[in-house]
């Protein structure tokens, strides 16, 4: 796992596992625990969590698509879009990153 915080494309698919692993958090754990014990403080931490990484991640993807050229119409639309739809970070991460 070191290895990937040599390269940018290697920070990026770091950040698109742990914006994904945020969302999980935020879904599974933290939303619950708001409404079914009625404590919000697991939402209050991890939101701004997953918020931040949500946008570390676009620009970071804005940055590496334009130092690797990328094509938009080929790969810089779909790793953006992955952030915008729940766990595609994941998929975008397996199917796309990992092949760079």
């Amino acid at each position: 796992m070191i290895h990937l915080f040599k390269t940018k494309i290697g920070r990026l698919r770091v950040l698109a596992i742990l914006e994904g692993i945020s969302l999980l958090s935020l879904v599974f754990i933290a939303v619950p625990v708001k409404y079914w014990m009625g404590n919000p403080l697991f939402v209050r931490l991890i939101g701004p969590v997953h918020g931040t990484l949500f946008l570390l991640f676009l620009f970071n993807t804005l940055s590496v698509g334009v130092e690797q050229n990328w094509k938009c119409k080929e790969i810089t639309w779909k790793v953006i879009l992955a952030c915008f739809i729940p766990f595609g970070t994941f998929y975008i991460d397996k199917k796309i990153l990992s092949k760079l």
